[in-house]
């Protein structure tokens, strides 16, 4: 009922790529940063919207997950998939001409890649390696990084965002046009932040762009394929089915599985009634976890966790400032640092706190913040 339902976002696609190559009203040609909460269709975004119209514009688009698996090396994940896309066009290598098998291929004069080891060469860099590859494709290059903060949490990751920073400027600047391009997401601003606001990161200067949610013009037209499998008098109205997605948070595959759900359910009196109310179930059972999460932690966690909240990325864990409002906010006028470091790492090893490898913190679930700042609130606001 579902499965061949698609809401293309072609209009975004295209305004992204003009940004990207200097021809929009916002102009990103030293990067398009993305950051917009999980789940919300980001990924599926730019492998079936932003990835066509690319490949419409005759570019190449080379595409890399970090959360692939969060155990390799982000560094190594970049490095391996432009590798992969280098090996893409060994058709136009000579030297791979007769070979079946190929475990080297010759990008320079004298410099081979090889693919039976991770990373490259010491004498290849990140800039060689994008440099070949545009010549090969004969095309400019956008390199699409999703969840591109993942690569602040090593060093090897940081220095190769380093590595694509200079390339942008190496190859942009000696072929006087945009030859290669930067798509980077991240399913957190503060974390995604930490790539631009400080002078010495990679990207310093760049800008933070919000991904737009999914609106009504996605629910309503889903509402209406979704009926046709459905009988007359008993249908999802739009109105629910909008009201619904806002309640889980504009994630439209919750969305699906929630729906799919209900429909199943055809003894119900009312699919919107019961969709609604499973919206509600999901949202109210998503907030306890937070409560009943942040009611195991410490007196000193839960006061660590507010001051990261309140303040965000202006936080300095170990200031006077900071170490002061904890002291009298848990009534311990000798709290040392050692102990407040202590309470960090439990808070990290819990999923509350995420650390890039140069010590920027950040809070893991911006919707943890929501439910935070939400219970904050006097009573009169809540009910508003």
């Amino acid at each position: 009922m579902l499965d061949h339902f698609s809401f293309k976002r072609a209009h975004l696609a295209k305004a992204y790529c003009d940004s990207v190559a200097g021809k929009g009203i916002a102009n990103a040609t030293s990067g398009l940063f993305l950051a917009g909460p999980r789940r919300v269709g980001k990924s599926t975004f730019l492998i079936e919207d932003l990835m066509p119209e690319v490949k419409a514009r005759r570019w190449l688009p080379v595409y890399v997950d970090l959360w692939a698996n969060k155990l390799i090396d982000p560094a190594i994940l970049i490095t391996e998939t432009i590798k992969t896309a280098i090996a893409s066009y060994k058709s136009r290598l000579s030297k791979l001409a007769r070979k079946v098998k190929v475990q080297k291929i010759n990008i320079l004069k004298t410099v081979e890649l090889d693919f039976s080891k991770p990373g490259l060469p010491d004498n290849v860099t990140l800039v060689d390696a994008l440099t070949q590859l545009i010549k090969l494709a004969e095309k400019p290059v956008v390199l699409i990084i999703d969840e591109a903060q993942h690569a602040l949490t090593t060093q090897n990751g940081i220095n190769t965002m380093f590595s694509i920073k200079s390339a942008r400027d190496q190859i942009n600047m000696l072929n006087n046009a945009p030859d290669l391009m930067l798509v980077l997401t991240g399913s957190n601003r503060d974390k995604l932040a930490q790539l631009v606001v400080k002078k010495d990161q990679p990207f310093f200067g760049s800008e933070i762009t919000a991904f737009p949610l999914l609106g009504q013009d996605f629910t309503d037209p889903f509402t209406k394929e979704v009926n046709k499998a459905l009988a007359k008098n008993n249908q999802f109205t739009k109105e629910s089915v909008w009201e619904a997605f806002q309640l889980i948070g504009y994630r439209p595959e919750i969305l699906r599985q929630m729906i799919g759900r209900v429909a199943i359910n055809h003894d119900a009196q009312s699919f919107s009634d019961l969709l609604k109310q499973d919206a509600s179930l999901w949202h109210t059972q998503i907030w306890e976890e937070f409560e009943n999460d942040f009611n195991r932690l410490s007196a000193l966690q839960r006061v660590i966790l507010t001051l990261l909240i309140k303040q965000g990325r202006a936080w300095s864990p170990f200031s006077e400032e900071s170490m002061g409002y904890y002291q009298e906010a848990i009534h311990q006028p000798t709290l040392s640092v050692s102990t407040v470091q202590t309470a960090i790492q439990a808070l990290r090893e819990q999923g509350f706190i995420w650390q890039s490898s140069r010590g920027a913190y950040a809070l893991e679930d911006d919707s943890f913040a929501e439910w935070f700042m939400y219970n904050s609130k006097p009573i009169n606001q809540k009910n508003k």
